[in-house]
């Protein structure tokens, strides 16, 4: 596959946004969207996107947010708002689908920060379905710990080196995802309530050990989203495409099949 690059028009300017088609684009079925964490990129899902739409048989899309990979980054006197989340789903993804000319519904599958942006867009979108790994839908004080120790490492580590393989400005990536997390007004941030409209089959995971959030994040979406289907991965932090990538990867294409019949 290719990446490809597209212009979209997002705060009163035009950024540009790289992207990859995967699996057949004959596929007859919905399309999955992959919205990477906070400190992601389209690159560092590694082959992971692929190998669901491998097991699932269907097309997917795979992006970098304006301020990560090689999509436009942020501009040097940029700042995140409280609502930054609200903004990229409520914004730059439904206008880079539009821009892609991608049928709706679409299913979506979000990790960390990607997945607080699916449920934000599920709950004000149609949607085929939606799987959300390690998302935050409060701010927990395991969440904080955590971001400020990656403060001190982009500091004082080759943190930011190694980012640098991954994003043409690694300081915009970086930044604009700490220093909004380590904002103490955003320390109220919460969606509890707006995840509450979310009428689509949702499937919400995390792993035991994740040491960003605890699993009140996915348990607290359970009882406010009726039909959520929860998995909790042993022996499995923060990202578990990455520590536990074959449990995922079952669940997740067990669970979209399952609901092939309702897309």
């Amino acid at each position: 596959m290719t990446v490809e690059f597209i212009e979209v028009a997002w705060r009163d300017r035009r950024v540009l946004i790289e992207h990859e088609w995967l699996g057949a684009a004959d596929s007859a079925g919905p399309l999955i969207v992959f919205l990477h964490e906070g400190l992601g990129s389209l690159a560092m899902w590694r082959d992971f996107p692929a190998r669901v739409c491998t097991a699932t048989g269907l097309r997917g899309l795979v992006y970098s947010r304006p301020g990560y990979g090689r999509s436009t980054p942020r501009g040097p006197q940029e700042a995140w708002d409280l609502d930054f989340m609200h903004r990229q789903a409520h914004e730059v993804l439904p206008a880079l689908l539009a821009a892609l000319g991608v049928p709706q519904p679409v299913w979506l599958f979000g990790h960390s920060d990607g997945a607080s942006i699916a449920l934000l867009y599920a709950a004000r979108f149609a949607t085929a379905g939606a799987i959300v790994v390690a998302p935050h839908i409060v701010v927990e004080d395991l969440s904080v710990a955590s971001i400020e120790k990656a403060k001190t490492a982009y500091e004082t580590t080759d943190l930011r080196s190694k980012l640098a393989r991954y994003h043409d400005d690694p300081d915009s990536a970086f930044w604009g995802w700490n220093r909004i997390w380590l904002h103490p007004p955003f320390r109220q941030w919460s969606i509890e309530a707006e995840i509450a409209s979310i009428a689509c089959p949702l499937l919400a995971v995390q792993g035991v050990d994740d040491e960003y959030g605890t699993l009140e994040q996915i348990r607290g979406i359970a009882r406010r989203v009726p039909q959520t289907r929860l998995l909790e991965i042993p022996a499995c932090g923060h990202s578990p495409h990455k520590d536990q990538p074959e449990a995922l990867l079952s669940a997740s294409t067990h669970f979209i099949r399952s609901h092939g019949d309702k897309t």
